[in-house]
């Protein structure tokens, strides 16, 4: 009977023979499915990882001034190393727009974007707050795109899947009459801003044949070619004499 009994073990049995014999299988399985669990877990959990630095990177900075339509300005510069498109959203398009929107940078390519609002005055005469948070924010989204894509705000309605939300920047006033360091770099990326857009604003550089006057096209041969005709003629009136 009780060799019946060995030959015949139960299930539980069987499981505590086993790992006594192969102790390292059943660690080297538990291991296993404790590892191929944690890429997904570790996905679901970490945020996606940021394409653009952003100067300023939380907030965005505006010289108080009611009733009157002011400015900030915040540069992007795109630290992946594929093509990066990026888009503006704002929580009052009434009063707010960004120039340019959005746009396409390459691998390392930054730009100055200009942001206006409109300050609306206080209610009930009541003097505003300087230096705290406004109700208006600004979400800067981003979305990686093949080199030679052209930006249209399309693109992140076709693939939402991908599109990454940066950052989202309050809106926070500085007094225009008292200097102040924040109010300073202001002013300063304002400058910066310009200059930038006069920048995109000149020709691209000529790369065909030069003009000179009124649309006058300078063929290089061609002119070699006239003046070899005229020595010609000159040598055949000489010779002929």
């Amino acid at each position: 009977m009780a060799i019946t009994d060995r030959q015949n073990p139960n299930a539980e049995e069987k499981k505590k023979l086993l790992f006594k014999l192969c102790p390292f299988f059943w660690q080297r399985r538990t291991t296993t499915a404790s590892s191929s669990s944690k890429p997904s877990l570790a996905r679901s959990i970490l945020p996606a990882r940021r394409r653009l630095r952003l100067d300023p990177s939380s907030y965005l900075y505006f010289p108080y001034e009611a009733g009157k339509q002011v400015r900030s300005a915040i540069k992007l510069k795109n630290t992946s190393k594929s093509h990066t498109a990026f888009k503006f959203q704002t929580t009052a398009p009434k009063s707010c727009y960004m120039r340019p929107p959005g746009g396409v940078l390459a691998p390392g390519e930054s730009v100055f974007a200009t942001v206006f609002k409109f300050v609306e005055h206080p209610e009930n005469n009541e003097k505003h707050k300087l230096n705290k948070k406004s109700k208006a924010k600004f979400k800067i989204m981003s979305l990686k795109v093949k080199p030679g894509v052209e930006f249209v705000p399309e693109l992140f309605d076709e693939q939402k899947d991908q599109v990454i939300v940066e950052r989202v920047l309050r809106v926070i006033f500085l007094d225009a009459d008292r200097p102040s360091a924040a109010l300073e770099k202001l002013t300063r990326q304002l400058e910066e801003a310009e200059a930038a857009v006069e920048v995109r604003k000149k020709p691209p550089p000529e790369t065909g044949p030069r003009v000179v006057g009124e649309g006058l096209v300078i063929d290089e041969w061609k002119e070699r070619r006239e003046k070899y005709l005229a020595r010609q003629q000159v040598d055949s009136i000489d010779s002929s004499s």
